[in-house]
């Protein structure tokens, strides 16, 4: 089950605080690339049909059908990328290893690379 780390989750209740998101869930998207790295999005939105409604520790998370299947086992970290930089990780917990963050500054990640 998707899930998030305790710091994950104060990150992002913050950043819905500081927003206008209107009482909208958090959209967590995932694809595949061609490289096979494991690309990650995350926005406010609106539910759809399909969607995998979420509530953990206080944050509403809606994942799409498409998207289930690849962050069915993973765990969204926030973590310090580089000194005085963080960010959000996507962390599969099936292969347990670590990939590739974001910006301080929200919920839009770049991408999360799989282990080569």
């Amino acid at each position: 089950m998707f899930s998030l780390s305790p710091t994950a989750a104060a990150a992002l209740r913050d950043a819905i605080a500081r927003s206008a998101a209107g009482g909208q869930a958090l959209r967590v998207a995932a694809r595949t690339e061609a490289d096979g790295s494991l690309a990650l999005g995350m926005g406010f939105d609106d539910a759809r049909e399909g969607d995998l409604p979420l509530d953990i520790e206080g944050v509403s998370l809606l994942i799409g059908k498409p998207s289930q299947p690849l962050l069915e086992d993973a765990l969204l970290d926030f973590v310090e990328i580089e000194p005085g930089r963080h960010g959000f990780v996507c962390v599969p917990q099936a292969s347990g290893c670590a990939t590739a963050s974001t910006s301080a500054s929200g919920c839009a990640s770049r991408s999360c690379s799989g282990c080569g």
